[in-house]
């Protein structure tokens, strides 16, 4: 229990710093932007309350928005696929999975996991990307944006998943 809290607290801490400081200032082509802080949300262990994933989905945005001067609009994403996280993947793994694994490429195998994190990005990117423009004046340029910037996310989320020791070591 205390270990998962710590490793919650840690992948929070790094990614929204790597995302603060790093990725929002990149911007591939003037259109692309990865936002690897999503990766606190989608490693979240399963069968914790879905009260609790949305409360920390919000926080998440919430300090993405402070330090990035984006008035709500990382917590209103956030929020959203906070809430649709548990049925997404109930829907994409089923329903047999045990309470408390962590989403990674050894509990979800690679396909699934791609499945998992593609869908969840996608959902996000298109919620954030909509309240941005507010308008659907250019919706060629507003799909490229969501495009480009789901690759770019996927990408950087499978490639520090990875990397990530910890869920191939434990077993998790």
């Amino acid at each position: 229990m205390i270990n998962s809290l710590l490793r919650g607290f840690v992948y929070f801490v790094v990614f929204v710093l790597i995302q603060v400081l790093v990725l929002n200032n990149l911007h591939f082509l003037r259109v692309a932007t990865p936002f690897l802080y999503l990766y606190f949300i989608l490693k979240m262990p399963l069968g914790i309350s879905r009260s609790q994933i949305v409360f920390f989905s919000f926080l998440a945005g919430l300090v993405i928005d402070v330090f990035g001067n984006t008035q709500g609009m990382h917590a209103a994403a956030c929020t959203l696929v906070g809430f649709c996280r548990e049925p997404l993947i109930q829907v994409l793994m089923g329903k047999d999975l045990p309470d408390g694994i962590f989403p990674s490429y050894k509990t979800f195998g690679v396909g699934g996991f791609f499945r998992y994190v593609s869908f969840f990005v996608l959902l996000h990117h298109t919620a954030l990307f909509l309240i941005e423009s507010l308008t659907l004046f250019d919706p060629l340029f507003l799909l490229v944006r969501v495009l480009a910037s789901v690759v770019m996310t996927v990408l950087l989320v499978c490639t520090v998943e990875a990397f990530n020791r910890e869920s191939q070591k434990s077993g998790e």
